[in-house]
């Protein structure tokens, strides 16, 4: 796990917000970074967390949570045209599908999951929660997430599907998804046996910190419906040994499995070595941890969107898409579902509030084609 100098601060901002759920937490007290971070998780207060894929890890106490039916943001929002660029275009995304299948063909790699990160410029009046109010009717989503602390310089809206680790006292469970089609008849034999590989990578992490004989396998390659595709995700939870706290947990189970690949280490190396920029906050972790209740609800950060500021100091959105290749894999259809994971949330950016559409992408319905997305070419100025 990367580590990350130490920072603190005391903020007070009516605008800071972190909404999970029915949770909704407010003013802020103090963000923490790296191992001060981890050791807070252990100790006290409602932390509302972003981990990068790469390890930097950023956590904020609140000091107001309440619970009860979200109210939607009032924010605006103006829809985005189709001028989204990607750190690799279709025919590099190709190439790098046919470079892992030679890896595994060496035995160096069994599965690696494959990723491009979009971006879109974004102006500087742009409020992000009139993005949240529209993933929020467009795409629900279980793990579904808006966090906003301007002073640690989170803006992140999240509709991610994935559980990474919900926690609730020694209780510890995962919930990886590999296998995606727009219907549960086209999934193929190929999905289930992603999906049983990281199964297995998953129990092992889990068996790092458990008891051992309490990892368990509850659910294997369930079909999953959500808004414009299908999953298929299974369930492994265990009992959490004593005296075993947050830096224990994730430096067995983080980055996550699904997004990473088996074995791991491996999959880490062929993830650097063919992904031309870095991941950030997506495929990394997104979610609360409540140190008062030793309970926590980590999401994968898949289908999140995130504003940052560029090498430039220009600020832009940024959105990643990305699939798991294996030995089975073809590099069409591979290119094919990060389209297809991309096009209804990239679809909803193009949207207002009012439901008018600025940009060219409609929001598919479940079952039909998706959007055909700009192929894009390299970011126009690195990061």
């Amino acid at each position: 796990m990367t580590e990350v100098p130490p920072t603190r601060g005391t903020y007070h901002r009516a605008v800071d917000v972190a909404r999970f759920g029915d949770r909704v937490a407010t003013n802020p007290q103090v963000v923490l970074t790296g191992s001060d971070a981890l050791e807070a998780l252990d100790k006290q207060g409602f932390w509302a967390v972003v981990m990068t894929f790469e390890g930097a890890l950023t956590a904020v106490r609140f000091a107001d949570v309440r619970r009860g039916e979200p109210v939607a943001p009032s924010a605006s929002w103006t829809g985005l045209d189709d001028a989204w660029r990607s750190s690799l275009d279709a025919d590099a995304y190709r190439a790098s599908v046919t470079e892992i299948r030679e890896r595994i063909a060496a035995g160096t790699v069994y599965q690696a999951n494959l990723c491009r990160v979009l971006e879109h410029d974004l102006d500087e009046s742009a409020d992000l929660d009139g993005l949240d109010a529209l993933l929020r009717k467009g795409n629900p989503a279980p793990y579904a997430g808006r966090i906003r602390v301007a002073a640690a310089g989170l803006d992140v809206v999240s509709a991610s599907p994935e559980r990474f680790l919900s926690r609730s006292g020694e209780r510890l469970v995962s919930s990886p998804i590999k296998g995606t089609a727009t219907t549960a008849d086209r999934l193929l034999p190929k999905d289930v046996a992603e999906n049983v590989m990281i199964v297995d990578l998953v129990r092992n992490d889990l068996s790092r910190v458990c008891h051992e004989g309490t990892v368990d396998v509850e659910a294997l390659c369930a079909v999953e419906p959500h808004p414009g595709l299908v999953h298929l995700v299974s369930t492994v939870a265990g009992r959490l040994r004593p005296g075993v706290g947050w830096a224990g947990i994730l430096d067995a189970t983080f980055p996550p499995g699904s997004v990473s690949g088996a074995p791991k280490l491996s999959a880490l190396t062929t993830i650097r070595d063919l992904e031309s920029v870095p991941r950030g906050p997506y495929c990394g972790a997104v979610g609360w941890v409540d140190a008062d209740r030793d309970e926590a609800e980590l999401a994968v950060g898949i289908r999140t969107f995130w504003a940052e500021r560029d090498a430039h100091g220009l600020r832009v959105l940024r959105f990643g898409t990305g699939a798991g290749i294996t030995w089975g894999s073809d590099p069409d259809a591979e290119w094919a579902e990060t389209q297809l994971k991309a096009s209804r949330l990239v679809g909803l950016t193009a949207s207002t509030r009012d439901g008018r559409t600025t940009g060219p992408a409609p929001t598919p319905s479940a079952g039909s084609p998706p959007p055909r997305l700009p192929v894009g070419a390299a970011p126009r100025r690195p990061r």
